[in-house]
């Protein structure tokens, strides 16, 4: 007999949903059965999706000056972040953005905006730069995230070419009020059913590490289980100097890596996204993520830097993994020569140590 988690892989695969027990047996699991554990959701992984990691990139299109007070975010109302603010990019200068990402191997460009919601001039904008990238580039999805939407706005978006709609539900709605007071935790589920009813797949996920408990982070990912979300990102708290939550540091590699595999085992056919934050909370366990995830941002975030892109392209494919829709493998194909040491013994330099 296997595992308790292959045993509940097992289940899922034969069609029994994992329900919030298991959810919370998951994330509860001994740091002696991670591999177990990963091995379990990874079937689910394998299943649903092969050994395709599907990768995206962002685009900020407007940074910082935002009105709403997420206690999270860097580009808050209130947030003294030393980060990039400015205001619209040009439409020209978007495309350039979006095309190196799409030559790193995106086959996702996620245009962001900051603020609470877009203005239909604001739409206006978006939906001119989403027909120039899709003249160029036909094949490649593009998702908008412009905050809450007003009645209209998703339907005029899908009929520019905008293929997802990305809003956040961050947290469980019995935490929502801790994080953010300039809107409720039911405008965002108002703009997500939005999205879907405009025509728009539905992109949704949270953040963990912002003080929340087991059971809400198993309460979030069952809202977004019921909202029925095509792709979920998993964000782990960046702690930006200059926000509330600076300093907030609740998450290790081991429980990210929990946190992933029960995504995953509650909603195993959709894509789960390994998003903000993972390169300082996974750390060096980055590469066992993508054997339950199937999807990451390429390179820079929003307002922080990310890992090199091709960094990023070396591991997916040291695991084993293909990026979906590419042709060729755009990964490093040249061996890498070894290094002759110079410090340490026998030297005057100080030891790599």
């Amino acid at each position: 007999m296997g595992s308790r988690f292959e045993q509940l892989a097992d289940a899922v695969l034969a069609g029994v949903p994992a329900g919030p027990g298991d959810a919370l047996a998951v994330l509860g699991a001994d740091d002696a059965e991670v591999l177990s554990l990963v091995a379990a959701a990874g079937r689910l992984r394998r299943a649903h999706f092969g050994n395709t990691v599907k990768v995206n990139y962002l685009v900020n299109l407007k940074s910082g000056l935002c009105p709403e007070n997420c206690n999270y975010c860097s580009q808050a109302l209130g947030s003294a972040a030393p980060i990039l603010k400015y205001s619209w990019l040009s439409k020209e200068e978007t495309l350039k953005q979006a095309c190196a990402g799409i030559a790193g191997g995106a086959a996702r460009v996620c245009l962001v905006s900051s603020g609470r919601g877009p203005s239909n001039r604001d739409i206006d904008r978006v939906t001119e730069m989403v027909g120039a990238l899709k003249a160029e580039h036909p094949e490649v999805e593009v998702c908008a995230c412009l905050g809450l939407l007003s009645d209209g706005q998703a339907e005029r978006l899908a009929e520019a070419g905008v293929d997802a709609y990305n809003h956040n539900i961050n947290t469980a709605e019995s935490h929502h009020h801790t994080i953010v007071q300039t809107h409720t935790y039911a405008d965002r589920v108002d703009t997500v059913e939005k999205a879907k009813t405009g025509g728009l797949s539905p992109c949704s996920g949270l953040i963990a590490g912002l003080g929340e408990t087991d059971e809400q982070l198993v309460e979030a990912l069952f809202a977004l289980k019921e909202l029925d979300a095509d792709s979920i990102p998993v964000n782990f708290l960046m702690p930006f100097d200059g926000t509330p939550l600076a300093d907030t540091w609740e998450l290790s590699p081991l429980r990210c890596l929990k946190i992933l595999a029960m995504a995953r085992f509650v909603c195993p056919d959709k894509e789960i996204r390994i998003a903000g934050g993972r390169e300082m909370h996974l750390r060096s366990l980055q590469p066992l993520a993508l054997h339950v995830a199937n999807s990451l941002f390429l390179g820079d975030y929003l307002t922080s830097e990310g890992q090199a892109a091709q960094a990023d392209l070396d591991m997916i494919r040291d695991n084993g993994f293909v990026v979906l829709g590419s042709e060729e493998d755009r990964a490093r194909t040249e061996p890498i020569d070894p290094a002759i040491r110079r410090r340490g013994a026998g030297t005057g330099l100080v030891p790599n140590a």
